[in-house]
């Protein structure tokens, strides 16, 4: 018999160690889905009772009482198995602390007595049980019927026979490093961990490192190093981290791998709830994407400003850059000198909605939660592109997104209710913008106001297709459903297109000169659904929009190009990472957005003007009398 699936098992593998001494033994590892639970054992006038020390034991303690009993409860229930839903052994590990031979006996003596639980040659679904401790030797593990097998060591020899009934190794992980867990290992002691894993790999055997420090950052490294069980005092926590491991690790990857993972959200708006969510196969990226290095020739200098480029990272927290700067070795937003950071609570709250962050980076004013650009009285709050109607400059927004969501709604809409997109997109009526591009089409197709798309044809020339900006003269509306979709390798530059496009047409409305704002809408989706793949294609889709801005900042001289986020999205920590592979390690805290501080980053002429720590609001009023719009 071989334990070779234990070691084929295509998830993390945690082990609970002295399981006993946990609140609720054996069902509060069971709980967490671990896949092996151990327990000490010491063999008593004829009772295994359960126990690390002789002064501990308690004859209401058993085996039999604790985990036997427990488990095939369970394992009937499940129809014959540990779980009810996957067909993955269980492990039981039984250390014995007494003398060998009567205690594993009896051991199997009361195996025996669920052999239709514990036996692997009755049913390929049994609970494997491990022994550890004191074990046999080699030569007398023939001795023993195959509902047990054995833990191994890794410097030991076995004979063909034996190694079948090594199930897994254990060794001590003192005997590799001194680590405490904090930091990272020693690059001597990390080549002996790994040595060791190697040896259990190549006789086809899991390993397991005992008295291994406990806790993320060993765990991670644990993991990273390819250690095949987990070693854990802190079940529930271990068991939380790993839960999505694969879907916390990323790196560029110059052939697509095989995954399909979906990330859906249930957090989005009802303007957004249908996106289709991150698809991990089709969003996977093969290759970074190119950096553009400013001049600097005309950054944060007091000369004419004609232009003002606002991007807006919907979602974008400090923690997604860094994230998306080590997978991509390096982002063009970090080559801007000029950097400071935003608070961003609302008026109502102290962790912002996009409607409140949009509609404060809009008019200059604090808003509470799913208003846009309106008091709670229900008075307008004029935006930047209101007051640049009024002095004849050009205005435009592109969202990768929709265009009735709250962000890129705050520059043309007013209303208390985020939802209302009805009424929000009737203030583009008004005419006061020049461009309006994103997805949506919905929008105007099912409304219950009366208008359709026709009424909107008055004002506007309305196309569907993002690759007829340039070519259209008059104030423009584009719907085109390919801004709604998940970034990948082959559409992570449409922003940036879009972003030029939109510059080239906005260029020829004034000769007064133009606000454009930009924004990279699904950075947000993707912190709701946490999903960190879709978090670095839809940061590195947005950084390119933000290079093109500069590209065009540098080349025309009178351009303010204004990087920043209106909250940030899915509380995303970084774990560990590796810069020269570009491989990152994060996880997100939350499905929700969270109150922490911005960053901003600016160039060009007035960039000086936004370093240091100010309000969301700060940032329109800064606009605004830097443009002479008051």
């Amino acid at each position: 018999m071989t334990f070779q699936p234990l070691y084929s098992q295509n998830h993390q593998k945690i082990h609970s160690h002295n399981d006993y001494r946990q609140l609720v033994p054996f069902y509060q590892a069971y709980s967490q889905r671990v896949s092996s639970i151990e327990t000490d054992i010491f063999h008593q006038d004829g009772l295994l009772l359960v126990g690390h020390d002789l002064e501990e034991l308690n004859r209401a303690y058993t085996l039999k009482r604790l985990y036997i009993k427990p488990i095939a409860e369970q394992f009937i229930k499940n129809g014959g198995k540990a779980w009810p839903d996957s067909d993955e052994n269980l492990i039981l590990m039984i250390d014995i602390k007494s003398s060998t031979e009567p205690a594993l006996n009896t051991l199997i003596t009361l195996l025996n007595e669920y052999q239709h639980v514990f036996d692997p040659t009755l049913n390929p679904n049994a609970v494997r049980v491990i022994v550890t401790g004191n074990v046999p030797e080699p030569e007398d593990f023939e001795k023993y019927p195959p509902i047990v097998c054995f833990d191994g060591t890794v410097d030991r020899f076995y004979t063909e026979y034996q190694l079948k009934r090594v199930a897994i190794i254990s060794v001590p992980f003192y005997n590799y490093a001194h680590w405490n867990g904090k930091g990272s290992m020693k690059k001597a002691e990390k080549i002996k961990v790994r040595e060791a894993i190697e040896k259990a790999h190549k006789i086809n055997k899991p390993i397991r490192f005992w008295a291994s420090p406990d806790g993320v950052t060993a765990w991670n490294t644990l993991y990273q190093m390819g250690v095949d069980f987990i070693n854990t005092d802190r079940v529930e926590r271990c068991a939380d981290f790993f839960k999505n491991i694969s879907d916390m690790n990323y790196s560029i990857h110059k052939e697509k791998q095989e995954v399909s993972s979906i990330r859906r959200t249930d957090k989005l708006d009802k303007i957004t709830s249908g996106f289709n969510g991150f698809d991990s196969g089709n969003i996977q990226l093969t290759e970074p994407i190119p950096l553009y290095s400013p001049s600097h020739l005309n950054d944060g200098v007091n000369s004419r400003l004609k232009n003002v480029i606002l991007l807006i990272g919907d979602g974008m927290g400090m923690n997604h850059i860094s994230v998306a700067q080590a997978v991509n070795k390096g982002l063009t937003m970090l080559n801007m000198k000029y950097t400071g950071f935003q608070l961003n609570s609302p008026l109502d709250s102290y962790t912002s909605d996009s409607a409140a962050g949009g509609s404060a980076i809009a008019t200059g004013k604090p808003h509470n939660n799913r208003h846009i650009s309106m008091n709670e009285d229900g008075t307008e709050n004029f935006s930047i592109t209101d007051y640049a109607f009024e002095k004849g400059i050009a205005t435009g927004v592109v969202t990768l997104g929709n265009i009735a969501d709250a962000t890129p709604a705050a520059f043309y809409g007013h209303s208390t209710e985020r939802d209302s997109s009805d009424l929000i997109t009737r203030y583009l009526l008004k005419k006061k913008l020049n461009l309006l591009v994103g997805g949506g089409t919905t929008v105007f197709t099912d409304r219950r106001d009366g208008l359709n798309i026709n009424d909107f044809k008055k004002d506007y020339e309305v196309v569907h297709d993002v690759q007829q900006i340039k070519n259209i003269a008059d104030p423009l509306l584009c719907v085109d459903n390919l801004m709604e979709q998940a970034a990948t390798q082959e559409t992570i530059g449409l922003l940036a297109d879009v972003t030029g496009s939109a510059i080239e047409k906005l260029i020829k409305e004034s000769k007064k000169g133009f606000f454009l704002m930009v924004e990279g809408a699904k950075i947000d989706y993707a912190g709701h659904s946490n999903s960190l793949a879709g978090t670095v294609s839809e940061m590195l889709s947005f950084d390119l929009a933000v290079a093109e801005a500069l590209k065009f900042a540098d080349t025309n001289g009178e351009t303010l190009v204004i990087v920043t986020s209106d909250h940030e999205t899915g509380g995303l920590v970084l774990i560990d990472g590796d810069q020269e592979k570009g491989l990152i390690t994060a996880r997100f805290t939350t499905d929700d957005h969270t109150p922490a501080m911005l960053p901003l980053y600016a160039y060009g002429p007035g960039a000086q003007f936004f370093t240091g720590t100010y309000w969301n609001y700060d940032i329109a009023n800064k606009i605004i009398e830097l443009l002479q719009l008051k």
